[in-house]
């Protein structure tokens, strides 16, 4: 059994989201809940849970300020909201999990696995520090990602990812020291979080750094010289949208 806090200021979404794990995911067996992060604190020190389900938006602290306050984190978090906001994309360059309200079954119950998965990895205070870098840098500054392998999590600086080039299902992601990791996410799940600022999508199958953009070579769609070498096809219906960013 997963040991199990939630932590909403709406007592109504707690009562919603405590039926649902209780009808939907069995592995889950809730140990208490908390309507403000500083209740929230308490209770997760009273009952030391395996995973909590935190709202972000609370009054008197959000979510960040709460996990801010414990250390060592040694718990799943599975952040819950009803905005799609800026906070959105730090979570999932931190390879940390959320749900928008209202919880979908399906995405709670996959939610519940992957923290169940998760559980063995004994790396969530790294993701939880990957988390807030990316909250409390600039926007236009570089951030970290984590990116889940078949061994666990890399963590790496976007500054250093040249490319990244689909490969099927994977995502093949090429580093300026030479080195490629392959990662179980389409190019699709990419091109949603990395900043548009920092990169574009110039064909079906690659991602580009524009900071290791050489040169651009004129013709139908064109091609791109990149620093490594590295010469890329830049799609019809990309070119436009791709050199307005250097004009």
């Amino acid at each position: 059994m997963i040991r199990t806090v939630l932590i909403d200021d709406e007592p109504n979404n707690i009562t919603t989201l405590q039926q649902l794990l209780l009808r939907y995911c069995p592995i889950v067996e809730i140990a208490g809940t908390a309507d403000s992060a500083k209740a929230g604190e308490e209770v997760i020190a009273a009952t030391q849970p395996d995973l909590v389900f935190l709202d972000i938006e609370m009054p008197y602290g959000n979510a960040f300020d709460l996990l801010n306050s414990i250390s060592p984190i040694t718990f799943e978090v599975v952040f819950v909201t009803a905005f799609d906001n800026y906070a959105i994309n730090a979570i999932k360059y931190s390879a940390l999990d959320y749900l928008l309200k209202p919880v979908n079954i399906r995405d709670l119950q996959a939610a519940v696995q992957k923290a169940a998965h998760r559980l063995d990895t004994k790396n969530i205070h790294k993701r939880i520090d990957t988390l807030f870098y990316n909250l409390y840098t600039p926007k236009s500054s570089f951030q970290r990602l984590a990116l889940p392998t078949l061994d666990g999590l890399v963590f790496v600086n976007t500054e250093d990812c040249i490319r990244l080039e689909a490969k099927s299902n994977y995502t093949v992601i090429h580093f300026k020291n030479g080195s490629t990791v392959t990662i179980s996410k389409t190019l699709k799940e990419f091109e949603d979080i990395l900043s548009k600022e920092q990169f574009s999508r110039i064909h079906h199958s690659h991602i580009i750094n524009h900071y290791f953009v050489k040169k651009y070579h004129r013709g139908r769609g064109g091609y791109i010289e990149m620093e490594d070498g590295t010469t890329i096809e830049v799609s019809i219906r990309k070119r436009d949208e791709f050199l307005a960013k250097f004009s």
